[in-house]
């Protein structure tokens, strides 16, 4: 399949990971549909292409990611720069810092947009394709490394562990299940408030209805999925995103996913995220040890040597995209995970770049 990632990855001559990409065709597809979609000339926004291709380019440089930075410059190159005035600067200094230090891009930073003249369904779309630039840069590190890195040996088994006493829950955490508080962090359910006039859905539009309710059994109820119903169809596309990321049948086990995107979420410093992941977690490995140490110290985390594999490979694609290569991969591969897991652990750790940033800078999370 012939897409951004498969072109900036340099993915010829290596069908192990084309065929995992095959495997992923819903996940492919939504994102090139996304980038397509978020930098069409006609999107119905007041954000002309100009503008929008300058933020990607910009998003694609502060990540570090040199192919994709140079991808999008060469095409805002041939369209021209963006008019210069406060707009610009505002809208650039947003999403320079989004893309850089999420957790700073608070309630103050997102209001300088709207009192620079920015109507909500625009910044829903600026920050959209910041999220999304961001997720594409890690994807596209992560999935560059996982072909630097090789086809796993035909006869690839996991490095030999001694067997695993029974695990006995540490007597010093609340049962799994029971709220987990530490360092700021839980695993209790939370809410979460919007920053910005959100749809009503009394009189939304019967797009904006149709996509909320192929995207979440509750958005309808949820101010984050009605913020993001002001641009129903980047919304879409994202739900599929998701979906086809999280939801894949096979591959790297759910709970391991769950276990990446709240290393994820906790580096990033999204309480919201972290509490719906790590309460995922829970519930599928009935425990929560790992999720503790993630939220003392992610840095240190993991019960066994795949675990701590995941959280730093997570943590390290996370922090530094253009530095992440093979070398952050090889543990997992000792750890006998195939190019099919590795791709879901990418596509996952990629996605809360995005994730995080949309809860981080659209809203705030609210403590029952």
């Amino acid at each position: 399949m012939t897409d951004t990632v498969t072109l900036l990855a340099h993915l010829e001559g290596q069908p192990s990971i084309q065929a995992a990409r095959e495997r992923r065709a819903k996940a492919v597809n939504a994102t090139q549909a996304c980038e397509d979609l978020l930098l069409a000339p006609d999107m119905p926004c007041g954000l002309p292409p100009a503008l929008r291709l300058a933020v990607a380019r910009d998003v694609a440089a502060a990540s570090g990611v040199a192919t994709l930075a140079e991808h999008y410059s060469a095409q805002s190159g041939r369209i021209g720069a963006p008019a210069q005035n406060a707009r610009w600067h505002a809208i650039a200094h947003f999403a320079r810092l989004l893309a850089t230090r999420p957790v700073a891009a608070d309630r103050a930073a997102l209001l300088a947009l709207p009192a620079a003249g920015l109507p909500t369904a625009d910044v829903v779309v600026l920050a959209q394709l910041v999220g999304f630039i961001s997720f594409q840069a890690r994807l596209v590190a992560g999935v560059a490394a996982l072909a630097a890195l090789g086809p796993a040996a035909d006869a690839a088994t996991p490095a030999a562990t001694a067997a695993e006493a029974p695990f006995v829950h540490p007597a010093h955490l609340p049962a799994p299940g029971a709220p987990l508080r530490l360092n700021g962090y839980t695993s209790e359910t939370l809410d979460w408030k919007a920053w910005l006039p959100v749809v009503n859905p009394a009189t939304a539009t019967a797009e904006q209805i149709a996509v909320l309710d192929a995207s979440h059994p509750k958005a309808r109820q949820s101010d984050f999925y009605l913020l993001l119903a002001h641009q129903p169809r980047v919304l879409a596309e994202r739900s599929e995103a998701f979906n086809a990321i999280m939801y894949a049948p096979g591959g790297l086990p759910r709970l391991e996913r769950e276990l990446a995107t709240t290393v994820v979420s906790r580096i990033n410093g999204c309480v919201y995220c972290a509490s719906v992941h790590a309460q995922r977690f829970e519930q599928l490995a009935k425990r929560n040890d790992v999720i503790a140490q993630i939220f003392i110290d992610p840095d240190q985390a993991g019960t066994n040597a795949r675990e701590r594999a995941i959280v730093q490979a997570s943590a390290a694609l996370t922090r530094a995209p253009g530095a992440f290569g093979p070398q952050q991969l090889a543990p997992l591969r000792a750890a006998g995970m195939g190019d099919l897991e590795l791709l879901d652990l990418v596509h996952a750790v990629a996605l809360f770049a995005w994730a995080n940033r949309l809860m981080l800078n659209l809203g705030e999370a609210v403590h029952p």
